[in-house]
């Protein structure tokens, strides 16, 4: 299962890295259609289109990330659920105000479709301390 854990970090990764290069098409490639994401902005179901109006059109924009305690569970053979915490930098599409950078608690959840693997749900919360103060 480590290959496979693996495998879903690195996917996880190419997410967010599609972000940062506001390449709507390779996160296109890895979404379920529909999907659903929860966060400060509420919940919500997309497909595919509303992704990329999302992504070319959203007032900011991911300009890095660093993951942190990453966890990938199994439930089954064709389902997995990873969680962890996240440095993300994000600034104004139109470059107008300041960038700043945020904390939060993200899971996802991963589904196989045929031998590949597409992003069902993510979820973000802000981070508050972890625990031990840090």
């Amino acid at each position: 299962m480590a290959d496979s854990k693996q495998s879903l970090v690195d996917l996880e990764t190419k997410f967010w890295q599609s972000m940062v290069d506001q390449d709507a098409d390779g996160a296109v490639a890895l979404l379920s259609e529909p999907a659903l994401m929860v966060s400060s902005h509420g919940a919500m179901q997309f497909d595919h289109a509303g992704y990329r109006k999302m992504a070319d059109q959203g007032p900011m924009v991911v300009t890095g990330f660093d993951f942190e305690d990453m966890q990938v569970v199994f439930p089954n053979e064709t389902t997995a659920v990873l969680t962890y915490r996240v440095k993300q930098q994000v600034a104004p599409r139109d470059k107008k105000g300041q960038g700043m950078s945020q904390e939060m608690n993200d899971s996802s959840t991963w589904i196989k479709v045929g031998d590949s693997w597409k992003c069902v749900l993510h979820t973000e919360t802000p981070a508050g301390k972890k625990p031990g103060g840090h």
